[in-house]
């Protein structure tokens, strides 16, 4: 958010989440605020009391709000909420500045300096050498003109999977190097805990998201945060999984919470009459030869504690080290993360033409702004606002489904899981995982025909089919083995798997589900294997 911005937007919020919750109260039983700022109450001082060492000055505010609420009357209650919401809001907005933004492009890829702090000075003076290796090491692909042609008509979302906190600086230097407007995008409270790291976020557009936050009000300051950032012009990235993906699968459960605020936008913009209220959502797939935080985030998928370990604080991303050491070991590798655009949607799920046009299945024009009036007249209607929503998530998931990039290590991962699986027919998944089974490997000749296999049913799908990387295009099922072995040798402290003479042994099976689960979605099971899974 702009300098110019900041105190705009920081009114606006807190007077919209104030405004709706004031109207709500008409309408609702007797004791709505008083209820709305208990229920604030009782999840920040939860919070709080699980995490004594953060937050004194907070919980001495919420102490004084206790204190007041004894005796407070419906007009205090409206006083106590606008105050709790501009906490949330000030904590929220973002900042942007553009001479920080020309320094961290130009010199190195966004925040790179900070995470690789942990560096030695003379290892500092070769950071110019990285960002050159870093930008020939990512292959941007997809309808990239197309989204670039339609900055001259409305607002873009970018809407992409997400697979590690390495996404957002991946995405924010791609930008960049396409020539794009910066992008505004929430980025998680622990992301900031490094203070270099947390210099260059704050001046790069993001803003705070605090997910051990969950009462209903600061939901709404996120809600309503990302509506005016939108109205005001600004480009958005939201990551519509919500979180990383722990399994390794490609999102086809999308949050719909933020997704639903740009019909909200979209209303709201016809409403005042802005000449170019349209705005435009973009999908983006992000693949990785290998994940940073795969073992951190598929450990936590198979504990299944997801809910209590939302939010991840240990893992890879917060040892520079290793940042270093797997940035280093992916560009030895002559890997490529692959950065796929699909074809943009307007906010219903319809394509969009270069000029912004929405067209239905039939490639006929479409006026959307006929979809949100009545009588002429744009209105808000949460119902039907909640099914274009809908819509647009089903389209998104198809999308990150056909411009999925398949890589070497998903498709050998994938393969030698699936023979460990047909090797121990009705073992429980758990078991395999911690026993392996009883086969401790395969013969080469057998991985290479699986593999083959494996890549034939993806090209022979009826649904939607990914694509292929280039290596795989190439037919050599020697040498995406290769590649794929090479790969897991290099960065996991145990490889996935690994070649000892003509045989291949799975060593941690984790990964080889991690990796493989990048397949799933394309029904390659019954293909595969007669339904014999």
């Amino acid at each position: 958010m702009k300098p110019k911005d900041r105190q705009r937007i920081q009114v606006e919020v807190t007077s919209r989440v104030v405004q709706h919750h004031t109207d709500r109260a008409k309408t609702a039983s007797e004791g709505y605020l008083e209820t709305l700022v208990n229920d604030t109450l009782f999840y920040e001082r939860q919070r709080l009391e699980r995490d004594r060492r953060r937050g004194k000055e907070d919980a001495a505010f919420y102490d004084s709000v206790l204190r007041r609420m004894g005796h407070a009357s419906e007009r205090d209650l409206r006083g106590l909420l606008e105050q709790m919401a501009q906490r949330f809001v000030a904590e929220v907005v973002g900042n942007f500045n553009e001479r920080v933004y020309r320094f961290a492009t130009s010199v190195i890829p966004p925040g790179l300096w900070g995470l690789l702090n942990a560096m030695s000075p003379k290892r500092l003076l070769s950071l110019e050498g990285m960002r050159h290796g870093l930008a020939s090491h990512l292959l941007v692909q997809g309808e990239v003109d197309h989204v670039r042609s339609l900055l001259d008509h409305g607002t873009l979302v970018v809407v992409p999977t997400h697979s590690s906190n390495l996404d957002s600086i991946i995405l924010g230097y791609v930008t960049y190097l396409l020539g794009l407007p910066p992008l505004t995008y929430g980025a998680g409270l622990n992301l900031f805990t490094n203070p270099l790291v947390s210099f260059f976020m704050r001046n790069l557009g993001a803003y705070k998201v605090d997910r051990k936050k969950k009462c209903t009000l600061y939901k709404d300051v996120l809600k309503h945060y990302a509506t005016c950032s939108m109205e005001m012009g600004y480009n958005n990235l939201f990551f519509p999984g919500g979180t990383r993906s722990r399994s390794g699968e490609v999102e086809r459960k999308l949050k719909k919470g933020l997704l639903g605020t740009t019909v909200t936008a979209y209303v709201n913009n016809l409403l005042a009459g802005k000449p170019r209220p349209n705005l435009y959502i973009v999908p983006c797939t992000l693949s990785y030869l290998l994940v940073l935080e795969a073992e951190t985030l598929i450990d936590d998928h198979l504990k299944e504690v997801g809910k209590s370990r939302y939010i991840i604080e240990d893992d890879e991303f917060s040892r520079p080290r290793q940042v270093y050491n797997f940035i280093n070991n992916l560009m030895s590798l002559d890997a490529k993360i692959v950065v796929t655009y699909s074809a943009p949607l307007d906010i219903f799920g319809n394509r969009v033409d270069h000029e912004g046009r929405s067209l239905d299945n039939r490639g006929r024009l479409v006026d959307t702004s006929r979809y949100v009036t009545r009588d002429g007249q744009p209105y808000h209607d949460a119902q039907r606002d909640s099914e274009y929503t809908r819509e647009l998530s089903d389209a998104i998931t198809r999308s990150f489904l056909g411009d999925n990039v398949i890589l070497s290590t998903h498709l050998v991962a994938y393969s030698i899981f699936n023979l460990l699986r047909r090797h121990n027919l009705g073992q429980d998944v758990y078991r395999l995982l911690r026993t392996g089974g009883q086969v401790a490997s395969f013969p080469m000749e057998q991985v290479h025909l699986e593999v083959e296999q494996v890549i034939e049913a993806l090209r022979s799908g009826n649904g939607e089919r990914p694509r292929l990387d280039r290596l795989l295009e190439g037919g050599d099922i020697q040498a995406v083995v290769a590649d794929a072995l090479r790969a897991f040798s290099l960065y996991h402290s145990q490889p996935a798997a690994v070649r000892r003479g003509d045989r291949v042994f799975h060593e941690d099976r984790n990964l080889l589900l991690y990796y493989g689960n990048r397949l799933r979605g394309y029904d390659l099971g019954r293909r595969l294997n007669g339904d014999k899974r």
